[in-house]
């Protein structure tokens, strides 16, 4: 049984945790052999390359930078990139049969690759919906709706939906959205698909890392909020710097902020000419370096740009409730985020406009203990119960 994965995340290391490389992983552990196609982006100036780990197949793909940098490169290299993967696979993986192409969005633009494999192979195609573009980037005002780009993306948005014999939707909320504004979608080839993971063991959280407490710049007895991620426009970046100006009132609170986007150097311009009290920015950490300073943080955040309509549910989500952590939500309505902290009792959520509200609900948690390690209890819980990757990859094997 062979499944071709292309995918957009980093996959230079495929024993790395995370959601991709988990489901990668889990889908090699029962037997099938995967083959992966992932960028190499032009900034690594590191040439296409395959490499094989048991059963795992990496084609990993020179292309232009599609991370990290500014809309128009971005928008270049996105465009090309399903040429490029085209290619490649042609190439490498000419003499193979596979029975299933999985696909993630981001990009849209994998329509020329998939229809490929569905047109030579009579593959079974699966669309892992965790972007809904280009009505994200309409929503934050990075395109103009009705636009000729808009209209381009729009159309291989529709596509990609209609070549798809399955599309896994990340929540109800993103396969509510999807049959509602894409009526020519057959209900019954649309499911939920969530952002799972292999999680680690569960541990006590005993006496903190001082050591770590002091590379932050963290005081010692501070109830640790973290934020890890990208910082970008969606993350709705002014809310986040005006929860930094008042994150002073929150008693004993200390607020890390690790990431890396395009935002990146505006926040640190904004920290710093404010002078703004326990707050600290570092930027994007290794994943072992960052999985330790989730051992010793309090609280896990997340914040989404109020303006979205559509209902996004962030991955990190599922890292927060790996490591036992509460986690405090800063989103717009939309998203059913919201709904499972609720069920779960694993958080606390406000709209992303109200400072004083998000201040209040995090100086809730810094100030009773038990709530915190209570709700990090529940988000745990409802983790291995609904985002254990195990359960998620049940979900692709029914379809084989």
């Amino acid at each position: 049984m062979n499944v071709l994965f292309l995918t957009l995340s980093n996959m230079e290391n495929v024993d790395q945790r995370g959601i991709y490389t988990d489901l990668v992983r889990e889908l090699s552990h029962r037997g099938i052999n995967v083959y992966v196609v992932a960028p190499r982006e032009k900034r690594t100036d590191l040439p296409t390359e395959f490499s094989t780990n048991n059963n795992i197949n990496v084609l990993k793909v020179r292309t232009g930078n599609i991370t990290k940098t500014n809309f128009i490169e971005k928008g270049i290299s996105t465009l090309v990139i399903e040429k490029q993967y085209l290619k490649a696979v042609k190439k490498y993986f000419k003499d193979i049969h596979f029975d299933m192409v999985m696909y993630s969005t981001p990009p849209i633009t994998f329509e020329k690759v998939v229809q490929y494999f569905k047109e030579k192979h009579k593959s079974k195609t699966y669309l892992v919906l965790k972007d809904i573009f280009p009505q994200n980037a309409v929503d934050i005002n990075v395109i103009k709706e009705g636009s000729l780009l808009w209209k381009h993306f729009r159309n291989k948005e529709k596509r990609l939906y209609e070549m798809s014999d399955i599309i896994g939707c990340m929540s109800k909320g993103n396969m509510d959205y999807v049959l509602k504004h894409n009526p020519f979608i057959q209900k019954r080839k649309v499911e939920i698909f969530p952002n799972s993971i292999s999680p680690i063991e569960r541990f006590e959280r005993e006496n903190k890392n001082k050591e770590l407490f002091s590379k932050f710049n963290i005081p010692n007895e501070s109830t640790l909020f973290v934020y890890g991620g990208n910082l970008g426009k969606p993350q709705g970046i002014e809310f986040l710097l005006e929860v930094a100006d008042n994150f002073h009132k929150i008693s004993n609170g200390h607020l890390l902020i690790v990431g890396s986007g395009t935002e990146y150097v505006k926040i640190k311009k904004h920290i710093e000419q404010k002078k703004t009290k326990s707050v600290s920015l570092f930027n994007k950490l290794p994943k072992d370096e960052y999985d330790q300073l989730l051992e010793i943080a309090d609280v896990g955040l997340i914040f989404l740009d109020r303006r979205f309509t559509i209902p996004n549910f962030p991955s990190r989500l599922t890292a927060y409730m790996e490591y036992s952590l509460p986690v405090l939500a800063a989103t717009d309505k939309n998203t059913d985020l919201k709904d499972v902290l609720k069920e779960s009792e694993s958080g606390l959520w406000s709209e992303s406009f109200n400072v004083n509200t998000f201040i209040g609900n995090a100086n809730k948690l810094s100030k009773d203990e038990r709530l915190r390690c209570q709700m990090g209890l529940n988000g745990r819980k409802y983790l291995e119960d609904n985002f254990d990757i195990k359960k998620t990859v049940d979900i692709i094997i029914k379809h084989l």
